[in-house]
């Protein structure tokens, strides 16, 4: 018989074998290097959370969770992040994933998840939850080499990069910063009173203090960024974190993480005008952000993004507290971006 139980720190190795079966050896090394820094997590117990599913002495399913804490209107609760439940292949089928969604819904306050498959999206839609919102994604060209794809012949693509070079020259020109920006290594206090500020401002927004921010931003093995603060005299009034990588189609400036007044249209512009020479000198070809809040998209759209197809469905729902009516039928008011979750690691 098959029991579905809280993680303990024996179950350590079980879960190493469980990614191992279920996702190849590089997922259970990747998970290995992760642990340390997913037990560092501000919002965790002991250690990093997990739903499991025992078969005697053996794991045959499991459901990996992020403890975070989740502001909803400026009333903070408890929230949680899961990806898609593991079940060993010989057991598949058999209702596992959807017996561990559940005791995830019934556990947390907040449910979250980001760019589920569509099985497990499917077993959430019988369980009747709110339909997933897209998580916008906008990308600003930098080079003609940003429009390259790479399936299409070398001419054709040199033909597109052509015809989109004056576009290119136009949007990507350089503007004045107007504002002070100060990289930093990590955040500090001023982070807290930025995010006691604008957490109101947000109809749901994962908590942003000094504490989160540097755990996963500031801390991580597997990945670098690049921390940008907007500085008014003593007081940081929004930041930007973000990373240069290499894609098959060209080289992208990646934003994972952008906050401020939303009102603020001359501070957002400040921030995307330093991401944007950060990328000009890494010879990125395009910058590419996704988020949620349209203020911050009406100001990227004015700053030289364009909206593409995103790829990525955001979920959620709301245990805690009762939420309005229509609180599910639009994320323009919340506020998140691809540094939430696990999508960036």
């Amino acid at each position: 018989m098959a029991d579905i139980e809280r993680f303990t720190p024996d179950d350590r190795r079980g879960i190493e074998q469980l990614h191992r079966r279920t996702l190849g050896n590089e997922a259970a090394e990747r998970l290995r290097l992760h642990w340390d820094w997913a037990r560092r997590n501000p919002a965790n117990g002991v250690e990093p959370p997990y739903w499991v599913v025992r078969e005697g002495p053996t794991l045959i399913a499991a459901s990996p969770l992020t403890p975070v804490k989740v502001s909803i209107g400026g009333t903070e609760v408890a929230g949680t992040w899961s990806s898609d439940p593991l079940v060993v292949a010989e057991r598949q089928r058999q209702g596992l994933g959807g017996s561990l969604l559940r005791a995830w819904d019934r556990g947390t306050g907040v449910a979250l998840g980001a760019a589920l498959s569509a099985a497990t999206r499917g077993r959430l839609d019988e369980m009747r939850w709110p339909k997933a919102q897209p998580l916008p994604c906008l990308v600003k060209p930098i080079s003609r080499r940003a429009f390259r794809i790479p399936t299409w012949p070398v001419a054709i693509n040199r033909l597109v990069s052509a015809i989109a070079l004056p576009l290119v020259r136009v949007v990507s020109r350089t503007q004045p910063l107007k504002e002070e920006i100060e990289v930093v290594r990590r955040f500090d206090a001023r982070a807290d009173r930025l995010w006691e500020r604008l957490a109101p401002r947000f109809g749901l927004a994962v908590r942003r203090d000094a504490r989160y921010l540097n755990w996963k931003y500031a801390e991580p093995p597997h990945v670098r960024y690049t921390i940008a603060l907007l500085r008014r005299g003593e007081e940081v009034e929004g930041y930007v974190v973000y990373r240069h990588l290499r894609e098959p189609q060209g080289r992208v400036t990646q934003i994972v993480d952008l906050m401020a007044d939303p009102s603020d249209e001359r501070g957002i512009k400040t921030l995307a005008r330093w991401v944007d020479r950060e990328a000009r000198m890494d010879d990125s070809d395009k910058i590419r952000c996704y988020v949620t809040n349209a203020a911050f998209r009406r100001v990227l759209r004015r700053s030289g993004y364009f909206v593409v197809k995103s790829g990525i469905d955001l979920t959620v729902k709301v245990n805690a507290v009762a939420v309005p009516r229509g609180f599910y039928d639009s994320a323009d008011e919340w506020h998140f971006t691809l540094g939430d979750g696990e999508l960036d690691h």
